[in-house]
């Protein structure tokens, strides 16, 4: 993000001929995108006994980014920096939802007057 603005897509599939009401979050498999470019696939995932853990460490956290100690880097959602540490970024989103098919969460940045920095798109193709 140092460097621009960052755009995150994620693609799941449109069911032909199945009149789905799951909400466009419950989807279990996604296509990423990241400026553009593939980047690989993403996965729902429930909340386990390591993300609870982290969730509970940054809680008092408002705003802002930083690195957690290695007793928080265990692995599975953890595995995000080197030698066990835990890189984090907590902000405000703003959503909108184009569609039942389409949701964008667009990062709320309070210090300055441009667009957001991070915007994340939900889109069933």
């Amino acid at each position: 993000m140092a460097s621009g603005l960052v755009r995150i897509a994620l693609e799941c599939d449109k069911k032909e001929g199945v009149s789905s009401l799951k909400l466009l979050i419950q989807e279990p498999l996604w296509r990423t995108y990241c400026n553009g470019k593939k980047c690989g696939y993403g996965k729902r995932r429930e909340c386990g006994e390591e993300e609870l853990k982290v969730l509970k460490a940054v809680e008092p956290i408002s705003m802002g980014a930083g690195v957690l100690p290695g007793s928080y880097g265990g692995g599975g959602a953890a595995a995000a920096a080197a030698e066990g540490e835990l890189m984090y970024m907590r902000a405000k989103f703003e959503r909108v939802v184009g569609s039942r098919d389409s949701e964008a969460f667009y990062m709320m940045n309070p210090d300055s007057n441009g667009g957001p920095e991070l915007s994340v798109y939900l889109l069933r193709v």
